[in-house]
């Protein structure tokens, strides 16, 4: 399975979430605010982050940003969780370089969906702002 970065600083929604992906077979790199979420996304390589777009520190947007300006996470698939829903603030998601984008509250199942499909397209890259698959950086 994959290893999933999530950074959500809701102590209770990310204790359910990374409960949720462990015992779907996921390794889990968990925090709580978008400093850290940068500092395990560039040391750690994970296959797919899982970041809440309202944080201390960094917001998700400006960690997703980051990821994208290092080589070696900049392929790396994006999910942005967010109870931010209006068109600018998805339009903004994706700015930033999100490869997905979903509105809290989200069903468990649809959640975890998603992150298979990110880490099961060409080999966990995920896609290009094109459409086109994306080999990971460690695996190409």
């Amino acid at each position: 399975m994959a290893t999933v970065l999530l950074a959500e600083d809701d102590d209770a929604v990310r204790e359910l979430l990374e409960f949720m992906l462990t015992g779907a077979g996921h390794t889990v790199l968990a925090c709580g605010d978008g400093d850290a979420a940068l500092r395990l996304a560039l040391a750690r390589h994970p296959d797919v982050a899982v970041l809440d777009v309202s944080m201390p520190g960094r917001s998700g947007l400006e960690v997703c940003a980051a990821m994208r300006a290092d080589p070696a996470t900049a392929r790396t698939p994006v999910l942005l969780v967010t109870a931010r829903g209006t068109h600018g603030d998805v339009a903004d998601g994706f700015s930033a370089g999100a490869t997905d984008y979903v509105v809290k509250p989200f069903g468990a199942g649809d959640l975890l969906a998603r992150i298979d499909a990110l880490t099961s397209t060409a080999g966990g890259g995920g896609w290009d702002r094109l459409g086109n698959a994306q080999a990971h950086p460690t695996r190409a």
